[in-house]
């Protein structure tokens, strides 16, 4: 609402407000976790790219959602709705990534899915300059970014509508990434969007944030003052 200029209301009023209303319950369920501290996360775009595979309910039968998402913006770097899930369906997924954004070379960071662990896939990374990071067996989470997301993509996209066909269904997915990507807030990126952390203008909107908060708290100031010697 602030950056759409709709209000400017400091984020403590805004909790105290919403707590006060009992609109937090369902945020404050989620138990912290010691294990995984140490890993290491990610200060720019691009230095880290998790991968997974998400089944996906179509008439029936399955389909099979490859995504990556950049572990520092959140940013959806590439998906693909494929009809099955061997490792070359992987490998075209991290090679369309790869030609969206070339020059870099990120670390891949998947679970221990066998697509994951051939040596095809190992080959590939090989040729192409990237480091592969396989998470704990015993610690999933690691990738737990991608995994949100996939949470995220099920609850809002894929268990509200029906498909009628591929080419449908890819539209769907298609939409829903790029209101992920280029609208749709998150809490863990200051409820700025992944495209603002990953084009580098981050500070620029949290200046802008403040400034109108400066500017709102001056102006309700001189109104209270006016109204005192009325």
């Amino acid at each position: 609402m602030m950056d759409a200029n709709v209000v400017a209301v400091s984020p403590s009023t805004t909790y105290r407000l919403l707590k006060g209303y009992g609109l937090l319950v369902q945020w404050n369920t989620v138990k912290s976790s010691l294990k995984g501290e140490g890993f290491v996360q990610p200060k720019k775009p691009h230095e880290h790219w998790h991968i997974d595979i998400k089944y996906v309910n179509y008439h029936g039968t399955f389909l099979f959602l490859i995504s990556i998402i950049d572990g520092f913006s959140r940013y959806i770097v590439n998906h693909e709705l494929r009809m099955s899930m061997e490792e070359l369906d992987v490998e075209i997924t991290v090679i369309k990534a790869l030609e969206k954004f070339p020059g870099e070379k990120p670390r891949i960071i998947s679970d221990n899915g066998s697509q994951f662990l051939s040596r095809d896939f190992a080959e590939y990374l090989k040729i192409a300059g990237l480091k592969h990071v396989r998470t704990s067996v015993n610690y999933p989470q690691s990738n737990g970014k991608i995994e949100r997301y996939h949470r995220t993509i099920s609850e809002e996209c894929l268990r509200q509508k029906s498909m009628i066909n591929l080419d449908d269904a890819s539209k769907q997915i298609q939409s829903f990434v790029d209101f992920y990507n280029n609208e749709r807030l998150h809490s863990s990126l200051f409820y700025l969007t992944p495209m603002d952390f990953l084009s580098g203008c981050v500070q620029e909107k949290l200046d802008r944030r403040e400034q109108k908060l400066c500017d709102a708290k001056r102006n309700r100031f001189n109104v209270r003052i006016a109204t005192m010697n009325n």
